[in-house]
């Protein structure tokens, strides 16, 4: 589904300015759907048009608001070298009722559960919201407590004289995230190789992502990226995970 075709069907939007792109960005206040695929080799052509076509192709479902499907790095890793099996799905949707229908009876994702060797879809609600993807940002709801399992997002548009400069910073930072203490699962997406990229994981609790975020190679990055405007356009945010299913990298949620 494109862009267009889902902000023409959002009426309830509102418009507010990004601070980081001084642009109008539509806010919508709703609930996330991310979907991880560890898709079987007999449908790797299947996968691969989706994630190339997908967005033109998508049929309309109750309350879906904005949808991205976005490769992954070898073996759902972060590096430059896509993956043939890897991919994810994030969609927003006004409710989460409108979500678990989607899960329950959409078409698309009867297809992935029929495709694939692991599956993973977690329904989240955005406790906090920075930047924006396409125009498109997130309400932010109550705070998670401190003790609660949380989940973050962070993509990022590149822009292509400071490509070769994040990269270099990058690998040392998602070494150290897939070693995290308290991270249950980290994945690399993306929506077009190298320039359009983003981040998925899961946490125990909040200090430990903290503990990451705010230490080493990845502030090291951080640092870097606002210092010389890697970026132009951001978005990061932090879900309460409402409801987990499935598997990934042989771990099993729910």
């Amino acid at each position: 589904m494109s862009k267009t075709s889902v902000e023409d069907r959002a009426p309830q939007a509102v418009a507010h300015t990004d601070e980081a792109s001084s642009r109008n960005v539509q806010v919508f206040n709703g609930t996330v759907l991310i979907l991880l695929a560890k898709i079987r080799p007999r449908y790797w052509s299947w996968g691969w048009n989706r994630i190339a076509f997908g967005r033109w192709f998508m049929e309309p479902a109750p309350g879906l608001r904005f949808m991205k499907t976005l490769g992954s790095g070898v073996d759902g890793g972060f590096g430059l070298t896509p993956s043939p099996s890897h991919q994810g799905m994030f969609c927003v949707f006004d409710s989460v009722d409108e979500a678990n229908q989607f899960v329950e009876q959409a078409p698309l994702i009867a297809a992935y559960r029929q495709r694939s060797d692991e599956l993973f879809m977690a329904t989240l609600r955005p406790s906090s919201v920075r930047g924006s993807w396409d125009g498109v940002s997130l309400t932010a709801s109550d705070a998670i407590p401190s003790d609660a399992m949380v989940a973050t997002l962070t993509r990022a548009s590149i822009r292509p004289p400071a490509a070769a400069a994040f990269w270099r910073y990058a690998p040392d930072a998602q070494k150290d995230l897939t070693t995290a203490d308290g991270c249950d699962l980290a994945v690399g997406l993306g929506e077009a190789p190298v320039f359009r990229q983003a981040t998925f994981s899961l946490w125990k609790n909040a200090a430990a992502m903290d503990a990451y975020a705010r230490t080493g190679a990845h502030m090291e990055a951080i640092r870097a990226a606002w210092k010389h405007e890697f970026f132009s356009e951001s978005m990061f945010v932090r879900f309460a995970p409402i409801h987990m299913q499935g598997q990934w990298k042989g771990k099993h949620f729910g």
